[in-house]
């Protein structure tokens, strides 16, 4: 059936496509004797609800993977289809435009906007979105991760944690199909990093999102349940964890 999001084996059985499928995914930076291979030749395909963390040494091309896949990067070469979209015939314009209401993103630096709330940060993106009743759906988001006591409080006046669950409510409050999390307790001490670890693994599974996780963290990420090693721009190995 044409536009079927489903998919039959050999016994007729359905299964779910791929959210993400990525063959020989390539991306090179810099010219001259400055250009380096980032990532050379990733082959990935990532079914809908796994838990995957991305793995690697500094340089290994984690971050730059992670990237592309949530269409933050375009790569050099390769083909990237991503919760039914192609990113790789995609422009800039086009990635910001496939991203909206599909994918959600967590970095280890909050990027949270200085001059608003807690519930403006996690609103202005449904605004922009021309998503209905943005402010109600922040509050509702903020109260998920434990702030709804913060709701009109500024980054500034926020903890570490606390800022991080900001972002998590912000990423989530779309429902989006796919969240990705680049080093999201980086910048966190290890008891308040564990909790807001505890707070992304639950509060992803709850929205039913596929959750891609950068680390340097062998622990957080042997709590996924795919572990993905890059080295140079490489998979070295990809198992369960």
């Amino acid at each position: 059936m044409q536009g079927s999001p489903y998919l039959c084996d050999d016994s007729g059985v359905t299964s779910t496509p791929p959210i993400i499928t990525a063959r020989n995914l390539g991306l090179v930076l810099g010219q001259g004797e400055a250009r380096v291979t980032v990532l050379d030749g990733i082959d990935l395909t990532v079914s809908p609800g796994e838990t995957l963390a991305l793995l690697g040494p500094s340089g290994s091309g984690k971050s730059s993977l992670l990237a592309v896949l949530a269409g933050l990067e375009r790569a050099g070469s390769g083909t990237l289809q991503v919760a039914g979209q192609d990113f790789s015939a995609l422009d800039e314009d086009g990635l910001a435009t496939a991203r909206r209401g599909r994918i959600g993103v967590v970095l280890q630096a909050f990027h949270l906007l200085p001059t608003m709330t807690a519930q403006e940060n996690v609103a202005t993106p449904l605004d922009l979105a021309g998503i209905d009743g943005a402010m109600e759906r922040a509050r509702d988001e903020l109260i998920a991760v434990g702030l709804g006591h913060r709701l009109n409080h500024y980054p500034a006046q926020l903890s570490g944690g606390e800022q991080q669950r900001v972002a998590i409510a912000r990423a989530l409050a779309p429902a989006p199909l796919l969240l990705f999390a680049d080093e999201p307790t980086g910048n966190l001490d290890h008891t308040t990093g564990e909790a807001v670890a505890d707070l992304l693994f639950a509060r992803s599974a709850a929205a039913g999102a596929t959750l891609i996780m950068v680390t340097h963290d062998e622990a957080l990420a042997r709590r996924c349940r795919r572990v993905m090693r890059l080295e140079d721009g490489r998979v070295i190995s990809d198992t369960a964890a």
